[in-house]
């Protein structure tokens, strides 16, 4: 599935986050999108269910409407455009326009959505359903282009639909991948317009009686697994007799957080989110932004809960449930000897790939291996001897979980792809059938019967569930918030797989019917034993939940009915916030320091519209104990400098109004809330005597004062007072002393906070200028101190207010943490955000008690990822910390270091390559990483290996032999680097740098020898056949009239493969890709043209045989995708 460009919803299986372009308000239980949209949201109206809206976009379309729509795009890496829309294009009658995100819709992927062109020009209610690919061709291999699929209904709220990491973008933009060829890109879209389906008004709850999940983006492949968990109610009464007490909170209580999600699925009317639970992980937003692999997260949790049931009255349930045994052996052919070992598992995973359904995958994992010849076994007392290997089973778990090996690693392409070969599985499972062909000897054979009740699908990377909760015939699909009723067929043979043929819709022509892959297949299956089934599908009903849980639960249900209620209403209701004084003199100094006071902690009253504001005086005189009589309000406004102060007091004719028409009047920013500041007057607090307070004329100015202790470095508000404008500061200094605790003769400095933002004006005032000469207005703030003499100003860090207030605004504690440990902080800073980038290193390396700040280097974070950066910061690469934080339109806390052995600027001027060195027989012997300065060439690097080999005691067949370095990708030798180039360009983060001695027969080739590439390759029968290389490539002299029996034996003895194992390989030539099998009388040379060496990569004598070498991570996969990283539970 995907989503809208901006606010995420469901992703694709482990490779991609979907996104969508949005701007509307979310239901509180949806994620909040981590970009900036939270400026300018409106509520989105809803049409009422009982409407119809009828317009020419709401017709249903008869008949499946497709178009392909091919955009090649130009001068790619110069678009400067964050979105790129290509030209419309028509399918189904209707407009459409791709829309492409060129350095990634704020993931370092490219971002590609489907757009409706018109759709701000659409009649109201429109929408449309489309089924539609997305591709960006690969300009080289058009097997290796990247396509993903899916399907969206398109409405005003969600015009356009796709993928937010549809590629990684260091992918599209490698020369070598072939997407990006001469700086062009083609892109392609697949559109299939269909009939409108009446999504949002679909009511699960009323349909099926269960309902749903919500997808925090994509996690719907812990949905599915958390509904097949919930339906198994003997688990669901475990997870509800799991201790917790009503003082833990469900984000930090995995049990707790687990109980209240199935109490939800239980008794809710709508679908439940899944937030506090993920929140009990310890995941972020990213995690639940981040495809994980289902089985791992099932395996994971499982664990988390074993754990926490320990010790408890339910300690032992998963082990109950899903552990089942299995015995491996090693039985000896020619003697007397067996060995066995018991093993447990809570799931097993089954072959898809090569087997027609579920009995041939346990076929193939008890099939026995014969341990003969090289790989016999060692069996104690008898030596080495021929055995079988093989695994039984023992007993099978009332839940059995099969996973199904639905996803396999391609090693030519560098990803995971996708098994949709036809696999079937039956309603009812034998695993004792064939005479227990399956079993131990010794295993129980009375309880092999188990029942389907759960069958998980996967489409594209969408997952869901199909279950049938009591066993009966009636299936249900959970698919995220929806639940529909499922037909057995859908339920079991459409999950199958495999291929499925149109009909012809010409029958009388002798044509071939037209055949497609079925991309929604089964990946888990979960069968229960028919002896154990009244056990496991147990009633659950409120006795088995705890009274403190219920009682939360129904308190949560019940604030959320109050708040929809509240919202439903909100139209017939002003807030009011209030202000006053001891407001200021709360938060100053405390919650804030700038300006007056944060309105979200102050009083609020919620007031029906038509209420007089005369009225209101009277609620707020009961709710606060100010008679009407000591009320004055003034209206805030927001000023042009972005500070928000008391403005005017409200006046007779305005307090005559309704609190509606008032907000309405005076709101010019269209805020949903009147703000105002409560006046009362000093009396009335001094001496609680009811007085109104004083006339206000033009000459009369309203000021706030705060006061500045340097000591302390405290700011705190101490008062308002009126003054006349012509008046001067000088008229109310023994006032402020009075105000501030000071002797009447006492000697301070005023200064007028002006602004904050973007940097902070604050300016001395002149205490014999009028205030209205120093242009003070009603409103201003002056923040004023004691005078310091020289000395006392010497002594305090920030001797006045406009440094203090300079040092709050840029003040940022930041949290360091170790590059190698990301998670966890190593210690923190208070900086500032003006802060150079010396001053920071130096501050770092105080820190850690090292000498040499240099050999500090930092790296930023990314918020989205929640990782480090991929490139650390240059040295003296951004000016001050500010920049180091700052990340798109997000600014960070968190910085990553590390400590280098030698200063960062030496450092940088330096190139480090890793070197693999290889034998005569191309085995990898060692690898170094060699640092050199980047003029340096590759000659420097042989010198520089030369002597890490003497070092490391790795002899040479002679002591001045030759050596060379190669690129090797994929298993091909794509280059010798003449030792003259210069290294600075030499990427080794995807190709593998390889050296090796240069073999005597190679410096004196005649005129008709050749030096032809050779590598080793395999052919996979599931793939066509296609040619896979693997291992080691090398290079080989071949003479003019050499056989393929001479170059053969020349190899064998190179390689030293034992004689038997080599009768076994095949030689051919390959072109292209095509091997030509060679017969032993054939002479090699004479199919290689004479060319040069590194532009044949293409051209090789190909070595066909078996991978029999441990599987090591490719070079390339060094920087895994973002997709493979693991699942975690970290509390």
């Amino acid at each position: 599935m995907a989503i809208k460009a901006e606010v995420i919803g469901a992703v694709e299986l482990g490779w991609v986050e979907l996104g969508r372009v949005l701007s509307g308000r979310e239901d509180d239980d949806m994620l909040v999108p981590p970009a900036d949209f939270n400026e300018g949201i409106e509520a989105m109206e809803v049409v009422g269910q009982g409407e119809t809206v009828s317009t020419a976009e709401n017709q249903p379309v008869d008949d499946p409407q497709t178009g392909k729509f091919t955009w090649t795009i130009e001068n790619f890496s110069k678009i400067n455009l964050r979105k790129h829309y290509s030209e419309t294009f028509k399918v189904g009658g209707y407009k459409w326009r791709v829309l492409l995100f060129p350095k990634g819709n704020n993931v370092d992927h490219l971002s590609v959505y489907l757009d409706v062109a018109d759709s701000a020009s659409l009649p109201y209610g429109w929408s449309r359903f489309a089924h539609f690919n997305l591709a960006v061709i690969n300009q080289f291999d058009a097997k290796l282009t990247v396509k993903k699929d899916t399907q969206h209904q398109f409405n005003l709220r969600e015009s356009d639909w796709g993928f937010t990491s549809f590629m990684p973008l260091q992918d599209l933009y490698d020369p070598a991948r072939g997407f990006l060829v001469n700086d062009s890109l083609i892109v392609e879209a697949d559109v299939n317009v269909r009939k409108v389906v009446d999504y949002w008004a679909y009511d699960s709850k009323k349909e099926t009686g269960f309902v749903g999940l919500k997808n925090q983006g994509a996690t719907c492949y812990m949905n599915s697994l958390l509904q097949t968990l919930y339906h198994l109610p003997y688990f669901r009464k475990a997870v509800y007799h799991m201790p917790t007490t009503e003082n833990d909170v469900p984000s930090n209580s995995i049990p707790l957080a687990l109980q209240s999600l199935f109490y939800k699925i239980q008794y809710s009317d709508t679908s439940v989110a899944t937030k506090d639970l993920t929140k009990s992980f310890g995941w972020d937003t990213y995690d639940s932004f981040m495809q994980h692999d289902v089985q791992e997260l099932n395996r994971v949790l499982c664990e988390k809960l074993e754990d926490k049931m320990k010790g408890t009255a339910v300690e032992g349930t998963i082990q109950q449930l899903f552990e089942g045994h299995h015995m491996n052996y090693i039985e000896c052919i020619n003697v007397d000897y067996k060995s066995t070992r018991k093993e447990s598992f809570y799931d097993l995973q089954l072959d898809v790939k090569g087997c027609k359904d579920v009995y041939e995958s346990f076929d193939k994992y008890v099939e026995v291996e014969k341990l003969e010849g090289e790989n016999k076994y060692h069996a104690e007392q008898y030596g080495l001897q021929d055995a079988r290997k093989g695994v039984l089973f023992i007993d099978f778990p009332p839940v059995l979980q099969l996973q199904l090996k639905r996803f396999e690693y391609d090693f030519i392409r560098d990803t995971m792809v996708k098994i949709n070969d036809r696999y079937e599985f039956p309603l009812q499972l034998d695993l004792d059938r064939e005479n227990g062909k399956y079993l131990s000897p010794d295993a129980d054979r009375s309880v092999r019967n188990l029942v389907l009740v759960h069958s998980g699908g996967v489409h594209g990377g969408h997952y869901y569930a199909f279950i049938r909760p009591t066993l009966s015939d009636q299936w249900y699909k959970f698919d995220d918030e929806r639940v529909t009723k499922e037909e057995y067929k859908r339920a079991l043979e459409e999950q199958y797989g495999g291929e499925e043929e149109l009909p012809q819709t010409n029958p009388g022509f002798n044509n071939a019917p037209f055949k497609f892959t079925k991309y929604s297949n089964a990946y888990m299956l979960v069968y229960i034993r028919e002896c154990d089934k009244d056990k496991v599908i147990c009633n659950v009903d409120e006795k088995d939940i705890a009274e403190h849980l219920q009682a939360r639960l129904k308190k949560e249900q019940e604030e959320k009915e109050r708040k929809r209620k509240e919202k439903a209403e909100a139209h017939l209701y002003t807030i009011i916030k209030v202000a006053r004084d001891d407001d200021l003199e709360k938060q100053i100094g405390k919650d804030i320091h700038f300006d007056l006071v944060d309105h979200d902690k102050v009083r609020s009253f919620r007031i029906q519209k038509q209420t007089l504001f005369t009225q209101f005086k009277e609620e707020v005189a009961k709710e606060l104990g100010i008679p009407v009589l000591c009320q004055r309000f003034w209206l805030w406004a927001k000023r042009q400098n972005h500070t928000y102060r008391p403005n005017r007091p409200l006046n007779e004719q305005e307090e005559l109004q309704t609190v509606g028409h008032l907000k309405e009047a005076s709101n010019k920013g269209h805020n949903a809330e009147l703000k105002l500041f409560l006046e009362v007057p000093l009396q009335f607090f001094d001496q609680k005597i009811p007085v109104a307070p004083p006339e206000k004329t033009k000459e009369d100015v309203l000021l706030f004062f705060k006061l500045y202790t340097p000591e302390k470095e405290q700011l705190r508000y101490v008062g308002r007072t009126f003054v006349k404008a012509g008046g001067k500061p000088t008229d109310i200094l023994e006032r402020l002393c009075d105000m501030a605790g000071f002797a009447p003769n006492e000697e301070i400095q005023l200064y007028e906070e002006i602004k904050f933002e973007p940097n902070v004006m604050c300016e001395h005032i002149d205490k014999k200028s009028t205030f209205r000469a120093s242009q003070l207005e009603d409103g201003d703030i002056i923040c004023y101190q004691k005078a310091l003499t020289r000395e006392e100003e010497e002594h305090y860090r920030y001797a006045d207010v406009p440094s203090f207030l300079e040092y709050v605004r840029n003040r940022q504690v930041v949290h360091f943490r170790r590059l190698e440990k990301p998670k966890e902080d190593e210690f923190c800073l208070e900086l500032s955000k003006q802060h150079t980038y010396d001053d920071v290193v130096e501050k770092v390396a105080q820190q850690l008690a090292l000498e040499d700040a240099s050999k500090i280097r930092l790296t930023s974070h990314n918020c989205y990822s929640q990782q480090p950066k991929p490139q650390p910061i240059k040295y003296r690469g951004v000016e001050r910390l500010s920049d180091m934080l700052v990340h798109y339109n997000q600014t960070s806390d968190i910085l990553y270091f590390e400590t280098l052995d030698l200063p960062l600027p030496e450092l940088q001027g330096l190139k480090t390559l890793k070197v693999a060195f290889h034998n005569a027989k191309t085995e990898e012997l060692s690898v170094h990483n060699i640092r050199l300065p980047k003029q340096s060439t590759v000659g420097d690097v042989i010198n520089e290996l030369k002597g890490k080999l003497s070092l490391g005691k790795v002899e040479l067949s002679i002591p001045k032999a030759e050596l060379r370095i190669l690129e090797v990708f994929y298993h091909k030798i794509y280059k010798i680097f003449p030792s003259n180039e210069k290294i600075e360009n030499i990427n080794d983060q995807y190709w593998t740098l390889r050296a090796e001695e240069i073999p005597e027969e190679e410096k004196d080739l005649g005129p008709q020898d050749r030096l032809i590439h050779v590598y080793h390759f395999t052919r996979d029968a599931s793939q066509n056949h296609m040619v896979q290389n693997f291992g080691e490539p090398f290079f080989l002299v071949v003479r003019e009239n050499e056989t393929l029996t001479e170059v053969k034996d020349r190899i064998r003895k190179k390689l030293q493969v034992p004689d038997e194992e080599f009768s076994k390989w095949k030689f051919a030539f390959l072109s292209l890709g095509r091997p030509e099998y060679l017969q032993e009388s054939d002479i090699v040379a004479s199919r290689f043209q004479k060319r040069d060496t590194y532009g044949a990569w293409e051209h090789y004598l190909g070595l066909e045989h078996t991978d029999s070498a441990p599987k090591r991570s490719h070079q390339s996969n060094q920087n895994r995708h973002s997709f493979e990283k693991p699942v975690k539970i970290y509390n």
